[in-house]
């Protein structure tokens, strides 16, 4: 059968079974007032004695649907513009209620209190609120559709807490300008109320019990009623900002500085044209982040690493555009001068489109044994369109298209997808995806190390005699070249038993340069499953255990790897959690002619067993230490031979006073070969946030890599025996908003090899932004 049609074959003789959410698991009716809060966290303005009021009566976590063991108070109401929610969260020992003045997003751990909004009660995207009791925000979006929660949206919403002598309390306000709903007249919205309450173990309570023997969490939310004629006003958010930056590099060791200012103006535009449809806009964008990346360690890898997507343009309604596989992934657009994106909803259609230019061009290589960035010193256009359609609430088919064109170069791709949930167990996902390709005529020999030796001799390449690599051959195409991915899987989830199978071919000439495929001219074969207790009154309270096998070849039918693998996750006392696992594989190595792709007399088998652990757990209100740690065979890829593994990444963060708050990560990492250790290698990662107040805080961050080689151990190339490198960054910032800032800061860098013997500076920057949101 075609891999194409083999996805809608699952779906025949089925029958539909997931909801969503039900009136029947908390019904609340919701009074629609005139008159607003005052969002203080007093709670003390007359309106709040007409709002509905309910308790969060029931522990869904790790209690089975037990009694809550302490009381929380609500009460709700609306007027035409937002929805006003309160909380009254009594504690029997109000010393231990853990809260911090920390930035947004910043404040999990802490007592909490929040609401799950399903605007549209159909069980595929819901929005979160949190507040801890300082009124520190935290907000997210769960996508029931790919089973994945991103907290890198920010809304505009108000709340205020304060502490009291029997706990803490909230309020909160919440426009509905800033979601998307039904134009209906009459809403219904699936709705819950949560309250974390972290002692020895995090508690979680809620207005509604919560089935653990259904996979679906967004189809078991309740229902509040009474919402009528909403409005969202004008819906227009226009949000100028003015970035200035002054920056100094140079080429060492004894390079002179080089200076440029940049002074740039840019306006992004927010409009809701109608409940559910929005348009954004953006002209000349500040695209520069406040914050660093978190540091990674590039040590023995061979493929691409990954960057999680941070900026507010691409962030805004981004589910709209999610799939199952990382076929978008904005980070590709690195320096657009525009972009436009219309994201909408109609009925059981969901839609979004998406245009943007980039000064810069750069894309991903991929291979099955490594994969690469290249770039193309052209501007490219950019685009992506997206459809849903939710046939029931079991049942969503969808659409996908990216298309990237530079010059002579683009890249074009076209994907279909399906979820399809039977039961409240079972969950089937399909996607299939086809690309087209053009590559710029020469582009290969750009990363040649030698372009006097870049052509491939007749008799091949014995390794080191040529710089042909994976890249280069998986470049080397004269015309424009097809491929296609088929992906499948299949889910079953009961309360104590799950299972899966999982099945994605990948063709040697797919792309997806718009998106985050590193890996191609594989087929992967997926079998697991495994068993959950839940033990009562035991130092665990969840105990999982599973496995898994796998194989994997190449389009060729060649195999590349083969695994077998068991891990055990406890979770209990001291806010504990820890996973730990052992595996054991065979898969190849590097090829020995370079100039062929083939694997069978072309690699080395090598066989692994490692074993790997990571644990966190509270030892202390204001501590939290975590520890990520693996020892074992791997593959020195360097030299294409076996080695031993052993990597330590502990960390540990410590609220040093309520608005003071310390994180630290040290990662080491060597290699050990035969002939003695191969390199070992450390990064430290600081950031130190000092909270001024809700709205300002002064940020110092530093990453430190450290990297020491034997060169002598090397068999086919001669590295620096030594690499330090160190980022540093100070940042002020004011928010009055999450668009609404004004940034302060510097950052700077530098570097030590064999011929730099210290740390030497070799890049300065000064850099402020000043935005404003008008709400109109």
């Amino acid at each position: 059968m075609p891999r194409q049609y083999f996805a809608l074959a699952l779906l025949l003789g089925s029958s539909f079974g997931a909801t969503a959410g039900d009136a029947g698991n908390f019904h609340l009716d919701i009074p629609m007032l005139t008159a607003p809060a005052e969002i203080d966290g007093r709670l003390d303005d007359a309106v709040w004695q007409q709002a509905a009021t309910t308790q969060l009566t029931i522990e869904t976590g790790p209690g089975e649907n037990t009694p809550a063991p302490v009381m929380t108070d609500a009460k709700i109401f609306a007027t035409q513009e937002s929805l006003f929610v309160a909380f009254i969260a009594h504690d029997p020992d109000p010393s231990k209620i853990r809260a911090n003045l920390s930035p947004r997003d910043r404040n999990w751990g802490d007592d909490l209190v929040g609401i799950k909004l399903d605007t549209y009660n159909d069980a595929r995207l819901a929005y979160q609120f949190f507040i801890n009791p300082f009124g520190v925000q935290a907000d997210s979006i769960e996508n029931e559709l790919t089973g994945r929660e991103s907290d890198a949206w920010d809304g505009i919403w108000y709340a205020a807490g304060e502490m009291t002598d029997k706990g803490y309390q909230v309020e909160i306000e919440l426009p509905f300008r800033m979601f998307n709903f039904d134009k209906a007249s009459v809403q219904e919205w699936g709705f819950e109320l949560i309250r974390y309450w972290p002692r020895d173990e995090n508690h979680r309570l809620s207005t509604q019990a919560r089935d653990r023997d259904n996979n679906c969490t967004l189809c078991q939310l309740g229902v509040v009623t009474g919402l009528e004629d909403l409005e969202q006003g004008n819906d227009l958010q226009i949000t100028p900002s003015l970035v200035a930056g002054h920056n100094r590099d140079r080429e060492l060791p004894n390079g002179d500085w080089q200076d440029e200012t940049d002074v740039d103006v840019g306006v992004d535009v927010r409009w809701g044209i109608t409940p559910d449809l929005l348009l954004s806009a953006t002209i000349n964008p500040d695209f520069s982040q406040v914050e660093a990346d978190a540091g990674q360690l590039d040590v023995n890898n061979t493929f691409a690493l990954f960057f999680p997507e941070k900026r507010a343009f691409f962030l805004d309604n981004k589910d709209y555009f999610d799939t199952q596989m990382n076929l978008v992934y904005t980070r590709n657009i690195g320096d657009p001068d525009y972009g436009a994106k219309l994201t909408g909803r109609e009925g059981q259609h969901t839609f979004g489109a998406l245009v943007a230019n980039d000064t810069q061009t750069r894309f991903l290589v991929p291979g099955n044994l490594s994969s690469s960035v290249a770039s193309i010193d052209k501007e490219s256009q950019n685009v992506v369109g997206r459809y849903r359609y939710d046939v029931s609430s079991g049942l969503s088919i969808g659409a996908l298209t990216t298309l990237r064109k530079a010059g002579d170069y683009h890249n074009y791709q076209f994907a279909t997808d399906i979820k399809y949930q039977p039961t409240d167990q079972d969950t089937f996902t399909a996607q299939y995806s086809v690309s087209n390709t053009q590559y710029p005529e020469g582009l290969y020999k750009e990363f040649c190390g030698d372009s006097d030796n870049c052509e491939i001799p007749p008799g091949g390449c014995e390794r080191g005699d040529c710089d042909i690599n994976e890249r280069v051959l998986r470049l080397l195409k004269q015309e424009d070249f097809d491929g296609d991915l088929l992906r499948l899987r299949y889910q079953r989830e009961t309360r104590n038993w799950y299972a899966n199978l999982h099945y994605q071919a990948t063709s040697a000439d797919y792309r997806a340069d718009l998106g985050f495929v590193d890996r191609v001219d594989f087929n992967k074969f997926v079998a697991g499953g495994g068993y959950i207790w839940y033990p009562e009154d035991a130092t665990f309270n969840r105990i999982r255990w599973g496995g898994d096998w796998d194989i994997t070849h190449n389009d060729a039918g060649e195999e590349l790897e083969r695994e077998i693998e068991t891990s055990l996750e406890l979770e209990g006392k001291l806010q504990s959690y820890m996973e730990m696992g052992l595996v054991h594989r065979s898969r190849v190595g590097l090829r020995e002619d370079k100039s062929i792709l083939n694997i069978e007399d072309n690699t080395t088998l090598f066989h692994e067993t490692f074993g790997w652990f990571y644990g966190e757990f509270w030892p202390a209100q204001t501590i939290k230490t975590r520890l990520n740690m693996s020892y074992g065979d791997t593959i020195d890829f360097a030299n294409n031979r076996p080695g031993t593994n052993t990597r330590f990444r502990p960390g540990i963060s410590w609220d040093v006073m309520d608005n003071l708050a310390l994180d630290f990560a040290w990662e080491y990492r060597s290699l050990d070969v035969a002939e003695g250790e191969l390199f070992n290698a450390s990064l430290g990662d600081l950031r130190l946030n000092w909270q001024l107040s809700l709205q300002s805080f002064l940020r110092v961050s530093s990453v430190y890599t450290d990297i020491q080689r034997d060169p002598s151990l090397y068999l086919y190339s001669t590295p620096d025996s030594e690499y330090k490198g160190m980022f540093n960054e100070v940042l002020y910032g004011y928010q009055l908003n999450p668009q609404s800032v004004f940034y302060l800061g510097y950052s700077d860098g530098f570097r030590q090899d064999d011929e730099i013997k210290s740390l030497t500076q070799d890049e300065q920057t000064l850099f402020m932004k000043i935005s404003y949101a008008w709400l109109i």
